[in-house]
């Protein structure tokens, strides 16, 4: 499988930073998985085949052509932005905020509660504290994520991890997750990293705001 992502990976003309990128994972994992030391999650199966166009039979097999149709991977190549030698990332509350819908429609009116500098990113609009393990081991409670808000919910990239607020029966749920395209017309699919945590459709109306995380630091508690 491993010289397979490899192939994959140079057909499409990308780095391992790229295509990690796109399957949601570190560039250290897919070395791993292109040497064989580790495996593909058949998540990351899913992206391939949903995102890149490859072949599933080719995949399992090595028979057939890579890829079912040219990849449309022009979308992506357009999502890298620039990086910055240098940026002030405002680190907010989310209690203090009351909630992310705010955050991101009062963010002039909130104020951090500090900064981080980080060379080489690229324009990030703020970051905030992780509640939860759905994102485990990838991020644990109490990791930072780093992200860019979206103005526009029909501007998602398949495959790529997303800060939300999601409305659920009034009462605002934030939570980080993979989007993947669902079956059902009108929804999306929010596929958490934990394996204990369900793949799960919500409607695309009931998403009240949307970033897509840049960036993460790991806290780390030395005791």
């Amino acid at each position: 499988m491993g010289s397979k992502i490899k192939l994959i990976r140079k057909e499409l003309n990308l780095t391992q930073e790229q295509l990690a990128q796109r399957l949601g994972i570190g560039k250290a994992a897919l070395s791993m998985i292109e040497t064989g030391k580790c495996g593909l999650s058949t998540r990351n199966k899913n992206i391939l085949v949903q995102d890149l166009n490859v072949n599933p039979d080719w995949l399992e097999t090595g028979k057939g052509n890579i890829f079912n149709a040219e990849p449309d991977y022009t979308a992506f190549r357009l999502r890298s932005d620039s990086s910055l030698p240098m940026q002030s990332v405002p680190l907010y509350s989310i209690e203090g905020t009351a909630g992310l819908v705010p955050l991101f429609t009062e963010q002039e009116a909130n104020k951090p509660i500090n900064y981080i500098h980080i060379p080489n990113l690229p324009k990030c609009d703020g970051a905030i504290y992780i509640v939860g393990d759905s994102m485990y081991p990838l991020l644990k409670s109490g990791d930072i994520v780093l992200y860019k808000q979206l103005q526009d919910v029909n501007n998602i990239f398949w495959g790529d991890m997303y800060l939300l607020s999601i409305d659920l029966d009034g009462e605002e749920y934030i939570t980080v997750k993979y989007i993947q395209k669902s079956e059902r017309e009108g929804y999306v699919k929010l596929v958490s990293q934990n394996p204990h945590h369900a793949d799960k459709d919500i409607e695309i109306s009931r998403i009240r705001a949307i970033a897509i995380v840049k960036a993460s630091i790991r806290m780390n508690s030395i005791r």
